[in-house]
């Protein structure tokens, strides 16, 4: 990933996220920060759900939201650990997340974000930290391909009438 850093600080950029995605349903993972507190004074009818690093507790579990906010809580947890909170969120819990970590003290690659489908969304230093914004959204993981329409099918008239 270049050194490229955003010239937005990490409250703006999350404070942006909520505003874009405007969630009922928040999942935060890991510390409270004032983005959320305003987000939330804006708009009273969003409910927070807050959890610590670690396993989702069964209640929140069993959830689904409609944004998961993961701040301050990989650097808490081991790799394998963080890989499977992030993965079982994604999988079951919020079609859109957020992750923002220090990947030195997590002790995470680009990569790792990458095989969990998050995109790279900003990086952010302030002295000799650096933080890196990764983002997912299941609506936007993949577009859909140009050869999938009727045209290709062998049976056009079919197309989207039968599932098998």
């Amino acid at each position: 990933m270049a050194d490229v850093f955003s010239s937005r600080t990490p409250q703006q950029a999350l404070a942006a996220l909520l505003e874009r995605y405007a969630p009922k349903h928040l999942l935060l993972v890991g510390n409270r920060f004032p983005a959320v507190d305003a987000f939330e004074a804006a708009h009273p009818g969003c409910e927070i759900h807050l959890a610590e690093p670690g396993p989702l507790p069964a209640a929140l579990a069993a959830q689904r939201f409609d944004l998961a906010l993961l701040v301050d809580c990989l650097e808490h947890l081991s790799p394998s650990a963080g890989k499977q909170l992030l993965g079982g969120i994604r999988n079951l819990n919020a079609s859109r997340i957020a992750v923002l970590a220090d990947l030195r003290a997590c002790g995470w690659q680009n990569t790792d974000f990458l095989a969990l489908a998050l995109q790279a969304s900003e990086r952010f230093q302030r002295d000799e930290q650096v933080l890196s914004l990764y983002t997912y959204d299941l609506r936007e993981y993949k577009q859909v391909p140009d050869w999938l329409n009727a045209k290709f099918w062998a049976n056009p008239e079919n197309f989207g009438k039968y599932w098998w």
